[in-house]
């Protein structure tokens, strides 16, 4: 039989909430509590409720570690987009973006153009989209995903490194063609890109039309290998035009007054 009054039971119902990483549980019990005798709830139907608050707290906080995980310079949102303002086949084909579809297809998505026009910020949007949605994602930069893959082939842990990479439901390649690379580098981003072709989604930010992308591989027969296996039922989204980053510079100068 219990004998603590309820000063004591609330103590303990804490340390036990603690133990047993109840963080939502700890926090509403006690309102829950009130508001279960005020609509003359069921034991049961405030249990629900209790165990409910939990479950959403850990899955936003799955989510957001997610986010987390995925390693975003920074946040950008597909809803913060000036659609208009986009090139008009990123405008053509940004809605059918937003389903994932691509995703659960493993399929490629090529954001081609000159700078300024919204390419990282809708691979960023679609990334933190499919977080969202569950899915595993990674980002970074294709000189720094390259710098890493020599790491690991000097350090003998390319294997797992490579392991990894293959998890990953979307991994979003930003920056191919600002930076050329050595043979070493071409081969490496050739054989992991080769790794996922058909089987899970990448995502590819250029400023080079493909007729160029020798310029970066600086072998004509790669290039081509290369091309053939990241287009092969891929999403290729032409993003030249007007210079969204300076409209949205513009903007922001108009609305302080500056």
């Amino acid at each position: 039989m219990i004998t603590k009054d309820k000063k004591e039971l609330t103590e303990k119902i804490i340390e036990f909430t603690k133990t047993l990483h109840l963080p939502a549980f700890r926090k509403c019990f006690e309102s829950e509590a009130k508001e279960a005798l005020s609509k003359d709830l069921s034991f049961e139907e405030y249990l629900y409720c209790l165990l409910e608050k939990e479950c959403d707290m850990r899955y936003d906080n799955m989510l957001k570690k997610r986010v987390r995980m995925a390693e975003f310079p920074y946040k950008k949102y597909l809803e913060e987009l000036i659609v208009e303002d986009l090139p008009e086949d990123a405008r053509k084909k940004l809605k059918l973006l937003k389903t994932l579809d691509f995703v659960k297809e493993g399929q490629n998505v090529i954001l081609a153009g000159n700078p300024g026009t919204g390419k990282t910020h809708i691979a960023i949007g679609l990334g933190i989209k499919a977080c969202l949605e569950g899915y595993k994602v990674w980002f970074t930069t294709v000189p720094l995903f390259i710098t890493m893959l020599k790491e690991a082939r000097s350090q003998k842990t390319l294997r797992n490194f490579e392991n990894r990479f293959l998890k990953y439901d979307l991994v979003i390649l930003d920056e191919l063609g600002y930076i050329s690379f050595d043979k070493e580098g071409a081969e490496l981003l050739f054989t992991n890109l080769s790794l996922r072709a058909g089987r899970k989604s990448t995502i590819i930010t250029t400023n080079l039309s493909f007729e160029r992308w020798d310029e970066v591989f600086q072998d004509p027969i790669m290039t081509a290998a290369m091309t053939d296996r990241l287009t092969h039922k891929s999403y290729m989204v032409n993003m030249n035009g007007n210079s969204y980053r300076l409209k949205e510079t513009v903007k922001w100068m108009e609305e302080n007054n500056l």
